[in-house]
């Protein structure tokens, strides 16, 4: 049963990376941002609005709904942990339930925090007078080097060439190779979208240095390139499990592979956010 312990093991990283430290790099991040800000811009943006305190409230609503959440993971660890070596233990149930976590544990406090900034300014951002833009065009080679692109790109033909390998070579419950690859090409093709969106078409926040956002832009699409290498490694490894008779060791490989991709999503809150340059508050007409 070493590999029911090495899934609890990976399954409690999970929670601490996931409930514990994104959390902490979320509200330091947040925190950090607004503490660069010119306070004249902001009550120019948010005239009669004690900006700071419906900061503060937001960020204590984060940290209960993030601290209930890791509270009921613990539990369910706890629960987990008693029923190994019984009889009942089944590893696809526990990979089920460390994905449900997943889902849970990213989505709700992205709910949440996305529900307070468009409901924060459609209430009390003051309308401008005159839209702004930075002309300056940015490319996919600006943020992230070709080698780790060209990587990405190699990984997907890596990937197709190994599940006409397993064609040859099927075990139970192989889907085939079309559908295997279908599901990778099209999660290849919504992050080629996210980096349009990420590059060309995101929204600038108004309380957002140019240089600030440049530096963001840089994360998300280096988090969304290397999320396309770990998604075809992960999966590679679980295939690669089944056809070795090893797919015991799948629910660990989905906590580690789960953790490493949340890593990536939030890679936008590790590092502090630049200090804003007078330049980057002096409208640019269109």
């Amino acid at each position: 049963m070493i590999e029911a312990y090495a899934f609890l093991a990976a399954f409690t990283v999970q929670v601490l990376v996931i409930s514990v430290l994104i959390p902490a790099w979320f509200i330091r991040n947040i925190r950090a941002r607004a503490a660069r800000l010119p306070a004249e811009r902001v009550a120019q943006l948010y005239p009669g609005v004690d900006v700071a305190h419906a900061r503060e409230h937001f960020l204590s609503r984060y940290r209960v709904l993030t601290s209930g959440i890791a509270v009921l993971a613990l539990l369910l660890l706890c629960w987990l942990f008693s029923k190994v070596g019984h009889a009942d233990w089944d590893e696809g149930k526990a990979g089920l339930l460390a994905t449900g976590y997943f889902i849970v544990a990213l989505g709700l406090p992205t709910y949440l925090s996305v529900r307070f900034a468009v409901g924060f300014n459609k209430e009390h951002k003051a309308v401008q007078g005159k839209r702004t833009a930075n002309l300056q065009r940015r490319g996919l080679f600006d943020f992230v080097s070709p080698v780790v692109v060209c990587l990405a790109v190699l990984s997907y033909f890596l990937y197709a060439a190994f599940m006409l390998y397993i064609e040859q070579h099927p075990f139970p419950g192989f889907a085939g190779p079309l559908i295997n690859i279908g599901v990778v090409t099209l999660a290849y093709a919504a992050n080629a979208f996210g980096l349009y969106i990420t590059l060309y078409r995101g929204k600038k926040s108004p309380l957002e240095t140019h240089a600030g956002r440049l530096h963001t832009i840089g994360l998300a699409v280096k988090g969304l390139v290397y999320s396309c290498i770990v998604m075809v490694v992960f999966l590679s490894l679980d295939f690669s499990l089944r056809l070795l008779e090893l797919k015991s060791w799948g629910p660990f490989a989905v906590c580690i592979f789960y953790a490493i991709l949340a890593i990536l999503a939030s890679l936008s809150y590790t590092a502090p956010p630049r200090r804003p340059e007078a330049d980057d508050f002096q409208a640019r007409p269109a």
